[in-house]
């Protein structure tokens, strides 16, 4: 399906995408004509503008679905075609006026399942030494390895850490791990990726240090993980928002990401020692979970459906 990204481009690259989208909706339109459904469920970005304008030129409901607390310019375009809007929170209704549902986040159910100590033991780690989860996204995050690597020697005399590196950084993170003092080694547990361990792994933190994609919003609520987070500086506000909302709500601590190098051991060790001011983290995230969101976005696709 052509398409393309218009906000941030230059004239004549907006030109083009536009006729790329405008593609798009032939492409698009020829499919759903074939496939002829009740209902369309897209999850935004300018890749759903194409889709969402064929399924409304043929009088097929649509229901977005925004995972993050702030809509982006397309978004707030599809919108118009919409006829519902699904949103994670409360007060991203506001952007939807008598289109937003509130449905909460779906994460995956083996995560409400996984067992800690079960996690634990699968990923070798100890029963009893305090966890920290590190990651920055599918394909990581350098400052956020840097940072970390460089403060291994302090932190891994106060924790274990999981450590998911990312295939970019691998090379000279595994090199890093393997100068280590062999007294600490065992307390560093890096990977360039996780795939079904990474539920393990999310099972088995007591803390985690990431970014602040949408993810964030649904996964560490779900099963009450306190979490220290650096929002990725070129994401528009979407990560900022993301973060600023759970650490108002207690469930988390932001860290700018030019300030990861000077702050971030000091405010791993500093959470760890106040085990009392974890609990109030887990509990502050655990409030804001919502274990039945894929329930409610299934019950609002049938509604639209008519079934």
């Amino acid at each position: 399906m052509a398409t393309g990204q218009i906000r941030g481009r230059a004239p004549w690259v907006v030109v083009r995408n536009l006729a790329r989208m405008g593609r798009g909706g032939a492409q698009c339109a020829g499919l759903l004509r074939e496939f002829r459904p009740d209902v369309v469920f897209v999850t935004g970005g300018y890749v759903a503008a194409p889709v969402a304008w064929a399924a409304w030129r043929q009088r097929i409901p649509v229901l977005i679905y925004l995972p993050d607390l702030t809509p982006g310019l397309a978004i707030r375009v599809v919108s118009r075609l919409a006829t519902r809007v699904a949103v994670s929170f409360p007060e991203v209704t506001s952007y939807f006026p008598g289109k937003a549902v509130v449905t909460g986040y779906p994460v995956r159910p083996e995560l409400l399942t996984t067992d800690r100590a079960g996690a634990r033991a699968a990923l070798r780690l100890s029963e009893t030494r305090s966890t920290v989860l590190v990651f920055g996204g599918s394909r990581g995050a350098r400052s956020i390895n840097r940072a970390l690597v460089a403060g291994l020697p302090t932190l891994l005399r106060h924790c274990q850490i999981v450590h998911v590196s990312g295939r970019l950084d691998w090379e000279w993170v595994s090199r890093a791990a393997a100068e280590l003092p062999e007294t600490l080694q065992g307390w560093y547990h890096p990977y360039p990726y996780l795939y079904e361990e990474m539920l393990q792994a999310l099972a088995a933190a007591d803390l985690v240090v990431a970014r602040a994609g949408a993810s964030v919003l649904g996964e560490f609520p779900a099963i009450g993980l306190p979490s220290i987070l650096a929002p990725y500086p070129f994401a528009g506000q979407h990560q900022a928002a993301n973060a600023a909302y759970l650490a108002d709500r207690g469930a988390a601590v932001v860290v700018a990401d030019s300030d990861l190098p000077r702050r971030l051991s000091s405010m791993i060790v500093e959470l760890l020692g106040a085990p009392a001011r974890l609990a109030e983290m887990r509990q502050a995230a655990r409030a804001l979970a919502r274990p039945d969101a894929a329930s409610n976005i299934a019950r609002a696709l049938r509604e639209l459906a008519g079934c």
